[in-house]
Order: C-alpha cells, then sequence, then structure tokens
C-alpha cells in the first residue's frame, strides 16, 4: 500500500485569526459546560425535581461522552475534513444545548447531555487539529497560548457564570438558561465559522477506512476506566473497582489491534508511532497529571465555599475568579515564551500552581470564615498564572513534531487524557474531602487535605517536566523518517521555529 501524501502547505489565510477565534469561541462553550452545571444542580433538583442519580448523570455523563468522542471525532477530521467535522460538532452542540433547556423531565435531560457531550468531544480535537494546519512556528505557539487562556478561563469562570445566571432567573427556571446562554453564541460561531474556517483538502493518495473496530475497542476501554471514576460518589461499594482491570484487558486488546492494523498497512485510528516522540508521550503524560490536579481545585473549593462557608452560588463563582484571569494572562504570556523557553517553562508554570494552592490551604487556615475568599485571592492570582504557563506551553511542546495529517487523532488523545485525569482526579480528592468529613465532621482540614492531595497530584507532572527537561540538554527528539526532514516539522516538509528549539533541547 502507497502512504497517502499530505497535501503541500497552503498559503498562510489572511482570515486565519478570525478563524482562530471561531474555534476558541466554540471551545469556551463546550468547556464551559463541564463546570457552568455545577452551580446549578441545585436549581435542578428545586425547579426539575432531578434525583441525586439524575444530577449525578447531568455532570458525569457529559464527561463520559466528551472523553470518548475525542480520538474518534479527531481521526474522521483528519480523514475528511477538519472544517466539516468542526461544524456539524458546532451544530449538534448548540441543538443540544437548546434540548437540554427545553428537557421536560430528568431522564431527558440526561439524554441530552450524553449527546451535548458527545457534540463537544467532536469540536475539541479539530480546533487543535486547525491551529496545526494554519499556523506555523512562533504563530502556532501563540495560538495554543489563546488556546490555553480559554481552556483556563472557560473552567474557572464555569461557577461564576452559572451563579449570575441563576441569580438573574431564579431557582426554578435558572438551570435551563445555564443551557440556553449557549444558544445566541453557537449560533453565531457556525455562521462565522461556515465563512471563515478554511477548506483544506484533505490527504492525497488511496481513500482510507475508518477503524471501527478500534473505535469499539478503545471507547470500551475508556468508559470501563472512566465510569467508576466518575460515579465515585454515587456508586456504593469496592465492586465498581472491578472495572479497571476490564479497561487494562480492552486498552491492552485496542493496542494490539493498531499494531496490526499498521503491520498490514492499514490506517489505524491512532498512530502509535506518535508515542515513539518523547515530545508528545511526556506531553500527554504532563497534561493527564496537570489536569488531575488543576480541575479538583474548583470542585471542593466550591464545595466548602457554598456547603460550610454559606457563599451563594454567585459569591463562590467570584471566589474563583481571580484564578480565571490570571489564567488567561499567564497562558497569552505563555504563548509567546515557549519558544524560547520551551520546557523550561512548564517547570515554571507548575511551580506556581503548587505555590497558589499552598498559600490557598493556608488562608483557609488564617481566615476561616466569611473574609476567606478575600484570603484566597492572592494565592489564586498566583496560581492561575501558573496554570496559564502550564497548559498552553505544553500543549505547543507536545503537538510541535507530530505530523499535520494525524493533528487531530493526536490532539483527540491529548485531551482524552484530560478527560480521563480530571475524573481521576475529582474521584481521589473528592474521596479524601468526603472521608475525612464523614470521619471527623472538620470541614476546615477536609479542605486543606483535598487541596494538598491536588498539590500532590500537580507534584508528579513537575516531576515528569523537570525529567523531561534534564533529558532535553544532553539529547535532540527523535524524527520518524518520511514525516519530518529535520526536529520542528510538521510532517509536510515545513519546518516549525518551536520544533527546532524543541530539538536543540530548549
Amino acid at each position: 500500500m502507497t502512504t497517502p501524501q499530505a497535501p503541500p502547505a497552503p498559503a498562510p489565510d489572511d482570515r486565519r485569526w478570525k478563524a482562530l477565534g471561531v474555534c476558541l469561541t466554540a471551545g469556551f462553550i463546550s468547556l464551559l459546560d463541564t463546570s457552568i452545571v455545577n452551580v446549578a444542580l441545585p436549581s435542578m433538583e428545586h425547579g426539575l425535581g432531578a434525583s441525586e442519580a439524575a444530577q449525578s448523570w447531568v455532570v458525569s455523563g457529559y464527561a463520559l461522552t466528551f472523553g470518548l468522542a475525542l480520538v474518534p471525532a479527531g481521526r474522521l477530521g483528519d480523514m475528511r475534513g477538519r472544517r466539516q467535522a468542526f461544524l456539524f460538532g458546532l451544530a449538534l452542540f448548540t441543538v443540544a444545548s437548546a434540548a437540554c433547556g427545553l428537557a421536560p423531565g430528568a431522564t431527558w435531560l440526561v439524554l441530552f447531555r450524553l449527546i451535548q457531550g458527545t457534540a463537544a468531544g467532536m469540536v475539541a480535537p479539530q480546533t487543535s487539529g486547525l491551529i496545526q494546519q494554519m499556523f506555523q512556528g512562533a504563530e502556532r505557539a501563540k495560538a495554543f497560548g489563546l488556546l490555553g487562556s480559554v481552556i483556563g478561563v472557560s473552567t474557572a469562570v464555569g461557577p461564576l457564570a452559572g451563579g449570575l445566571l441563576i441569580n438573574a432567573v431564579g431557582t426554578d427556571d435558572g438551570w435551563r438558561w445555564v443551557f440556553f446562554v449557549n444558544l445566541p453564541i453557537g449560533i453565531a460561531a457556525f455562521v462565522a465559522g461556515l465563512r471563515l474556517l478554511p477548506r483544506y483538502p484533505v490527504a492525497a493518495g488511496k481513500r482510507e477506512t475508518f477503524d471501527l473496530f478500534g473505535v469499539l475497542l478503545l471507547g470500551s476501554g475508556v468508559l470501563a476506566l472512566m465510569l467508576p471514576l466518575v460515579q465515585e460518589q454515587q456508586w456504593q461499594g469496592r465492586e465498581k473497582w472491578a472495572l479497571f482491570p476490564v479497561a487494562a484487558v480492552l486498552l491492552g486488546a485496542f493496542w494490539a489491534w493498531e499494531k496490526r492494523q499498521g503491520r498490514l498497512g492499514r490506517a489505524p485510528l491512532v498512530d502509535l508511532g506518535l508515542f515513539s516522540l518523547r515530545s508528545f508521550t511526556l506531553g500527554a503524560l504532563i497534561s493527564l497529571s496537570y489536569f488531575a490536579g488543576f480541575t479538583t481545585v474548583f470542585f471542593v473549593i466550591t464545595l466548602y465555599l457554598q456547603n460550610t462557608v454559606g457563599y451563594s452560588a454567585l459569591a463562590a463563582g467570584v471566589t474563583v475568579l481571580p484564578f480565571a484571569a490570571a489564567s488567561a494572562v499567564g497562558a497569552a504570556l505563555g504563548g509567546r515564551l515557549v519558544v524560547r523557553h520551551g520546557r523550561r517553562l512548564v517547570v515554571i508554570g507548575l511551580s506556581g500552581v503548587a505555590l497558589g494552592l499552598l498559600g490557598v490551604v493556608a488562608a483557609v487556615q488564617l481566615v476561616p470564615g466569611d473574609g476567606v475568599g478575600w484570603a484566597t485571592a492572592l494565592p489564586m492570582v498566583v496560581g492561575g498564572i501558573g496554570s496559564g504557563l502550564t497548559v498552553s506551553p505544553n500543549t505547543t511542546l507536545t503537538l510541535t513534531l507530530v505530523p499535520v495529517r494525524r493533528a487531530g487523532a493526536a490532539g483527540g488523545v491529548l485531551q482524552t487524557g484530560q478527560r480521563v485525569g480530571s475524573a481521576a482526579g475529582i474521584a481521589v480528592v473528592g474521596a479524601v474531602y468526603f472521608a475525612h468529613l464523614a470521619s471527623h465532621g472538620r470541614t476546615t482540614t477536609a479542605i486543606q487535605l483535598g487541596l494538598l492531595t491536588a498539590v500532590g497530584i500537580i507534584l508528579i507532572a513537575l516531576l515528569l517536566a523537570v525529567a523531561d527537561m534534564r533529558e532535553r540538554r544532553t539529547r535532540t527528539e527523535p524524527v520518524r523518517p518520511g514525516e519530518a526532514a529535520r526536529p520542528g516539522s510538521d510532517g509536510d516538509g515545513e519546518g516549525d521555529g518551536v520544533g527546532e528549539k524543541v530539538g536543540r533541547g530548549v
């Protein structure tokens, strides 16, 4: 079989920054929905009569289908065109958001949330793939910096946005507007996307087939891995952890199947050769570890502020706003500095996040009452800047040597790790928090232990980043023959300034 040749790199499109704005807008609303719903759960219970189990599935069902769709959707975009996949996913997400807001009952709401999560999982890998296609070198790093800003802000600002909506509309119907707010944004982004998103040709040569059996194996394995994590609080007993060895078997079978596909000259769902790229493998592990610690912070802090201190949903959202704002600044800065400083910038960022969270732990101890929101503001800023210096530079460094024709699937793998990491982190930190609360009833100690657990997880990411930085000083990244002419190539023969610096050990 002749390996399909990637099309020549297109000339830069003057509208590419506007097209990036469309991608970032869609990414913002899809990631916002991972956290905005948390503060709306009491409103769902009051206005819709949603049970605790239904509320849990409104949150966890979205996370599950989001994670399951990422890799297949990324591969589909690689094969059939990222523009088409992006627009279809965005349209489906907007329609599903409307359906969620109009849901007549809790069962319907859960069903529509599953569809909404699937649509979000279709959009996300196209964004990273389009960035790979539209930008090169320092411009690509800047674009990923803006994406990092969106990731940090959308995750952290969700509780604030939800609190504002519920405060304005009321508890009976406030939860509906958490979904309706997506409609004008989604429609505007879709219309703009039709006009601005570039129509890049797919790779020339023999038409590749879609690996359906690989999708089944990977989807089953990720489901078995994530289900006990996202349902950790709802599924009592230890039987749920029996799914972990099932997940290991399924993912092992997926790995063997993909290797077989490669040997037979068939197109795999995931090019396992990506994992021979040290930058991709280490970056994906750092991302998984960081998201396991990063996303849990808002989970336990909002619980503590609302259930213990007595903050409203709006006040709890305002408390985490400094993190969101600082994260946006840090990510934009990181996009500019990563070309010069490489992995060293990620090390600095992770150190800043750990330091900021330790400051929050100290603030909770020193100011345990209503003033805790003010006391945590400065540590939140420090942690937010560190988060911005972590997410976007790490994404740039992770994907810098990935061939553009595999960018969607690679982005899907990276983001699947983020979803799994988030679910695992919430399960671990939540278990620590609730276990201490149930045993001792001391909420201040419980929140401190939860945050310290999150810091411990982030330190794992820091150790990986330090090890990678030291290794880069003495070796260069291997480049697979036929895919890149030199370190930093995007696989289409075009050099990438970021990759060149990575290859030289930055």
